[in-house]
């Protein structure tokens, strides 16, 4: 794994070390027969998709104007998409996720340490596990816990350490930590969207879910208090084609809809984590470096501290494409139509169950959808729904919590693993202790932000600080393949042209919010 080839690229910053050479392996046919096995990266995507902006932002977003607003969620998810292959292309090619990618290229690793720990302090703060902490009150107490109140305070408080915990757990375990991960995620698919495709389909009109998928596609809709028809809506593109000039807007609905749009699919840093989940699934040179072990059962697997390329020839070109379009199997046909329909059912029992217009902080708005489905359905099934609704929420936001938590150290992991002399010194075998360190370390800061911060606070700050974040890695992993990748295997114009995009999406998304708070639109 170390043999280090003195003819091997060595592109950017000398500082971080040469890559070695390799062969690049075929990519698996895709066959009925074997199709289960190659669900990788998107699967474990898929299930960070259904998340707090799914399953707190998007219903109060829902609840309040239906499906009117959700074409903003449509960019994102497009968006993310053109990310989510950019930096798998540069995985495929070298076995090393993006982070390390954009350390190669100048100033160096030293600049973009601080540069980056700065743009993804949001994945400090576990803005998932209070929420996490209420569900699990609520099915305690039969009803949703009041904060207000001096005994469901103190429960809410300790049960929210307790649930930190038990999110971490699963990263110690299952040998190759991104095995582990696929497992919860795997659980959390199937009962989260079995249950919520089994009231869709008996309990929910036919009018609900055209509002809302039509809503993906209702582009130009904003808040905005002109609005005289009682949706609480105007279309840009309708208000100026009348000449009406530019419609108001909602000064206080807009932040939760910019939130929402940044966070909805996966976003922010957390973005990053496919081309890790591409490594450690070992498609194309991914398999070629090793992986990040679990402290209890991993002791058999290592990773290198550099990535291995492979030579571009005729041979291997068109085992390249195969690798690429495996790529792109994975992205449209797994993770988006998940993004979407993760999107779609949560807000499904907002629009359906709640009367329009209603606004309410999360968990009050979650006690209120799942009190609707309770009286819609009746008896005792109904009752069984009401559980049922808590525990999709448990199972939602938990694993992401166990998602998020890993992606932070891993990035850090990773890119300390190659970038910093003194660890490129240690044995191989030796990542999964350093990853133990900073999960320790991760845990520790993350009771001193769940001790004095709000759960709203927390969702807010984490959604726009990675949305500028994802913004500006859309442009630096656009510069990363076309600085160092070999000419026959770059990004198209068409990829190039979305991924820039993108960039300017997921900041006009953060600039959007500043100038909200500081009172300028």
């Amino acid at each position: 794994m170390e043999n280090t080839n003195s003819a091997a690229p060595w592109p950017g910053s000398k500082e971080m070390p040469r890559w070695n050479s390799g062969e690049l392996d075929d990519a698996p046919r895709f066959t009925l027969k074997n199709w289960a096995a190659l669900l990788g990266p998107g699967l474990l995507m898929s299930g960070a998709s259904i998340g707090a902006g799914e399953w707190l932002l998007g219903p109060a977003v829902t609840a309040r104007f239906g499906g009117a607003l959700l074409w903003v969620t449509t960019l994102s998810i497009v968006a993310q998409v053109f990310y989510n292959i950019e930096i798998s292309r540069y995985t495929l090619y070298c076995g090393e996720p993006i982070m390390n990618g954009k350390f190669r290229t100048l100033p160096g690793p030293a600049f973009w340490l601080w540069f980056y720990l700065l743009l993804d302090i949001g994945a400090l703060l576990p803005y998932q596990i209070q929420n996490v902490a209420t569900t699990v009150a609520a099915v305690w107490l039969g009803r949703i816990p009041n904060p207000m109140d001096a005994s469901d305070a103190s429960m809410l408080k300790w049960l929210t350490y307790v649930m930190l915990i038990v999110s971490l757990i699963p990263l110690l375990f299952g040998g190759k930590i991104y095995n582990s991960l696929k497992a919860v995620v795997s659980v959390k698919i199937v009962f989260v969207l079995g249950f919520l495709v089994f009231l869709g389909l008996f309990f929910t009109s036919a009018q609900t879910w055209i509002e809302l998928f039509t809503g993906f596609f209702k582009f130009g809709n904003v808040p905005s208090p002109d609005a005289v028809d009682g949706t609480g809506v105007k279309n840009i593109f309708t208000a100026l084609w009348r000449g009406e000039g530019w419609p108001k807007l909602d000064a206080e609905a807009l932040p939760l809809l910019t939130s929402f749009a940044a966070i909805a699919g996966v976003g922010g840093m957390a973005q990053t984590s496919i081309s890790n989940y591409t490594r450690d699934q070992g498609w194309g040179m991914g398999a070629k470096v090793g992986a990040i072990p679990s402290i209890i059962g991993g002791r058999d697997l290592q990773l290198s501290h550099s990535g291995m390329v492979f030579e571009v020839n005729e041979e291997s070109l068109p085992r390249w494409r195969r690798w690429m379009k495996h790529i792109r199997r994975d992205q449209l046909a797994l993770w988006m139509p998940a993004a979407f329909i993760g999107l779609a059912l949560p807000g499904m029992l907002s629009v359906e169950f709640l009367p329009r217009g209603t606004v309410a902080n999360n968990w009050v708005l979650a006690g209120m959808t799942a009190d609707g489905v309770m009286n819609r359905v009746g008896g005792a099934l109904g009752s069984f729904c009401w559980y049922m609704i808590l525990l999709c929420g448990f199972l939602a936001l938990l694993p992401n919590s166990t998602t998020n938590a890993d992606g932070f150290m891993r990035r850090w992991v990773d890119v300390s693993w190659s970038s910093t002399k003194w660890m490129r010194k240690i044995d191989p075998g030796k990542i999964g202790q350093l990853y133990f360190g900073i999960l320790i370390a991760y845990f520790v800061v993350a009771v001193i932000f769940l001790s004095i911060a709000s759960p709203r606070w927390l969702i807010v700050v984490y959604s726009n600080v990675g949305s500028l974040a994802l913004g500006f890695s859309c442009f630096h992993a656009l510069y990363v393949n076309l600085a160092l990748l070999p000419k026959e295997i770059k990004p198209g114009w068409g990829m190039r042209t979305g991924l820039f995009l993108a960039g300017c999406f997921f900041v006009g998304l953060a600039v959007l919010t500043l100038l909200i708070s500081m009172k300028w639109i």
